[in-house]
């Protein structure tokens, strides 16, 4: 009788359960008070933390990382999936936006882990639309933003609202407002200015 070897790389991947999309996982962290005034600068200053493509790969990244309250100010942790950068100038991102939401430093930390929970496992409508997420810590306050390729697909740009409304939950007072890529390049600013609210 022959004997056949065991592979245990297709048992033990076997076992894992693949996500839809795989991300990576960036952080920036500013100094206060130094805007970055070239697209060069900022790239160089976002560090890749981690990337996955399983749902276990993704709990042991998650369980390690620091919560929203423990980072300094001003941070920037972006999710973005694998092959996007999280930078306006991207192909993927240049022709799209980013839906944003403010909160208050008390409650940040929970609808930042709801939506990334949303993103992870594509529970948001529009899901081959959205290229990342990003949670930037601020001194007043925390924003979220979601962004996506397309800025003027408004049917797109309004069905992923009401999915970000509808996963997060969010209370009657919480305003969400778009922006272009574009206007963010022509205003260096991501989160002035903004075009929609809804």
């Amino acid at each position: 009788m022959e004997k056949k070897e065991l592979d245990t790389t297709n048992n033990a991947n076997a076992a894992l359960h693949p996500l839809k999309n795989k991300f990576v996982l960036w952080y920036t962290r500013r100094t206060p008070g130094v805007r970055n005034h070239t697209s060069d600068s900022y790239e160089d200053s976002i560090k890749k933390i981690v990337h996955f493509s399983t749902v276990e790969g993704f709990w042991v990244c998650y369980c390690h990382l620091s919560r929203p309250s423990s980072l300094l100010v001003p941070t920037d942790l972006h999710l973005f999936k694998e092959g996007i950068r999280p930078l306006w100038e991207d192909s993927a991102n240049c022709n799209g936006g980013k839906w944003i939401i403010r909160f208050n430093k008390v409650v940040s930390g929970r609808f930042w882990e709801d939506l990334v929970l949303a993103l992870v496992g594509d529970q948001l409508d529009y899901g081959d639309d959205i290229c990342g997420a990003v949670l930037s810590i601020r001194f007043n306050e925390d924003i979220v933003s979601v962004w996506n390729r397309n800025a003027s697909d408004n049917q797109a740009i309004m069905g992923l609202r009401d999915s970000i409304k509808r996963h997060l939950k969010l209370p009657h007072g919480y305003v969400m407002e778009y922006k272009p890529h574009d206007a963010s390049l022509r205003d260096n600013s991501s989160y002035r200015n903004t075009w929609l609210r809804g």
